[in-house]
Order: structure tokens, then C-alpha cells, then sequence
């Protein structure tokens, strides 16, 4: 959907192992620049070894993407033209215990993508009320059982672990209802992941943001794993009128929003089968892009 050049100047919110940064600044060789971030600083300090080699075209920070317009005027950026956002866990975080995303291992309940904050999943499992913890675990994580699950919560208290929560969401969902193929678990670890990270609410205020600074023909993808991500990302591209008049090749309206959008993808992408076989992860990513106008 991007496509890097040379000279380009592209902002990767969401480094993780660093996969997308390495792909645009290969393209964009060799002049092309990327701004990226990632709230662990673990995540900053791998990365920056394994892009050491793009030398000065490559920017690192340890940031919340929503500080994308911070970074840019630190940079001097006034514009840029690409855009990625990928909101799934970095599989080396889901895979270490200590930071307590997964019911897989035991761990303690953490879920922080920044160590820095005070907020954290232990917090939220045991002081929140039952009513609060069940409108968290309905909104974010689409659990139809939330209510049942936010009082066998509050009923097992104090729960330290990851492996003591998923026991207890577990009996707090009639069996005849699991999921076939996820976890029973998986959907209110989502919610308190969500909630303690503030995911929806960043989102929201990156969006705007990042728009106002691309450039006329600048890109942004983003890659989300939930519903109600891909809702505010469809709702966000599909907003503009003007955007709709262009993509039907009628005239534009002279007083037209600063900021519109020519939706590149229709539907969002999908990962293929043969994608979803080596990376089950992948199985409810949604891309989708769209191109800024005038």
C-alpha cells in the first residue's frame, strides 16, 4: 500500500521487531528517512541494533505514536508521506511471561506496553468495581459472558497471575459456550490489555494527527486485530465527503475539509490461508489504507 521512494519520509508508530521500518527504508534507499516508535524500550534498544546499518536516515523513539506530531517537529518534518500502524502484539512481548499478556505461561498481571506507567493489570483485575470491570471486559473484548465473568472475578480476589485469571474466566463461562477455535480466556485478556494501555483512546487521537501531516499522495495503513479498532480507522478514511466526490470522479466542493481521503482498500485486506498456517496470530488482522487528497 506504501510505496517507499527515494527521498521519502515515513513514520512506522509501531516498531516491534522492526519489520516494517527495515522494509521502507530497503525501498527508499537511498535517501528515504523513517521515524519510528514503541513504548518499550526494550523494543527501541533491539531495534536500534538491528538498523544500526541505515545509519542517520533511521530515527528512533521510545513514544507512544500519538506523539508522532512531537516527533516530527523534532525532526523538522513538516510533512511526511507514509504512515503504518500494525496494533497487534509483538510476538516478543506476548511470548515473555514477565510482561503477563498471555494465559499461555504463568506470569504476573502486567500488560503494560510502557514499564513506566502506573496503571497495569493487576490494578485494574483487582480494584476495579464489578460494574466497571464488566462494562471494560463488554466494550473491549465483545465478551457476551461480562457480567458473570466481572463477578467470579470480584468473588476470587486477590488474583495475582495470568494463569489464575484464565482459571477464572474459564468456570465463569458455561462450557457449552467456549469458543472453537480461541482460549475462553482470550477475549477478557484483550479487554484488560486494552483498557490498561488506553488503545482505543490513543487511536482515536493518532488518527487526526497523522493526517494533518501527510503530504498531497501520502499514505497511511493501518493494521488493526479488533472490530472496534477497524471501526474508528473505517470511520476515520470514509468521514470525508470530498474524499467520496473524488473517488466518483465528480467536482469538488471549493470549501472542502483540510484533510480527505481516497480509500485504496474498499474492504479491509485479510491475511491469506497460507499466511494464517504459519502465523495463527495473523488470522484476524484487517489492513486497510487510504491515500491523502487534495
Amino acid at each position: 500500500m506504501i510505496t517507499p521512494r527515494d527521498g521519502g519520509r515515513y513514520f512506522d508508530g509501531t516498531l516491534g521487531g522492526g519489520g516494517h521500518a527495515r522494509a521502507i527504508l530497503e525501498s527508499s534507499s537511498p535517501g528515504g528517512e523513517l521515524a519510528g516508535s514503541d513504548l518499550d524500550q526494550e523494543t527501541i534498544s533491539r531495534v536500534t541494533q538491528s538498523l544500526a546499518h541505515y545509519g542517520t536516515r533511521c530515527h528512533l523513539f521510545c513514544a507512544n505514536y500519538t506523539e508522532i506530531d512531537r516527533i516530527c517537529k523534532e525532526l523538522g518534518w513538516k510533512y511526511i508521506d507514509g504512515v503504518i500502524l500494525d496494533l497487534g502484539m509483538s510476538s516478543i512481548e506476548l511470548d515473555e511471561a514477565g510482561r503477563g499478556f498471555s494465559f499461555a505461561t504463568e506470569g504476573p498481571l502486567d500488560m503494560r506496553y510502557d514499564r513506566r506507567q502506573k496503571l497495569n493489570a493487576y490494578e485494574v483485575v483487582n480494584t476495579y468495581d464489578e460494574g466497571s470491570l464488566s462494562r471494560v471486559i463488554r466494550t473491549f473484548g465483545e465478551e457476551r459472558f461480562a457480567k458473570r465473568i466481572a463477578r467470579r472475578i470480584a468473588e476470587s480476589r486477590p488474583i495475582a497471575t495470568t494463569k489464575e485469571l484464565a482459571e477464572v474466566v474459564s468456570r465463569a463461562i458455561p462450557r457449552k459456550y467456549w469458543p472453537e477455535r480461541i482460549h475462553p480466556a482470550t477475549r477478557t485478556f484483550q479487554a484488560v490489555r486494552m483498557e490498561v494501555n488506553s488503545e482505543l483512546d490513543n487511536l482515536k487521537e493518532f488518527l487526526p494527527k497523522a493526517a494533518a501531516l501527510l503530504s498531497e499522495g501520502g499514505v497511511m495503513a493501518i493494521i488493526s486485530f479488533h472490530s472496534l479498532e477497524d471501526r474508528i480507522v473505517k470511520r476515520f478514511f470514509a468521514g470525508s465527503t470530498t474524499a467520496l466526490l473524488y473517488r466518483r470522479g465528480l467536482p469538488l466542493p471549493q470549501e472542502s475539509p483540510a484533510v480527505n481521503f481516497f480509500r485504496i482498500t474498499k474492504k479491509p485486506v485479510l491475511a491469506s490461508p497460507d499466511e494464517v498456517s504459519t502465523n495463527p496470530r495473523a488470522r484476524s488482522a484487517r489492513l486497510r489504507a487510504a491515500r491523502r487528497v487534495s
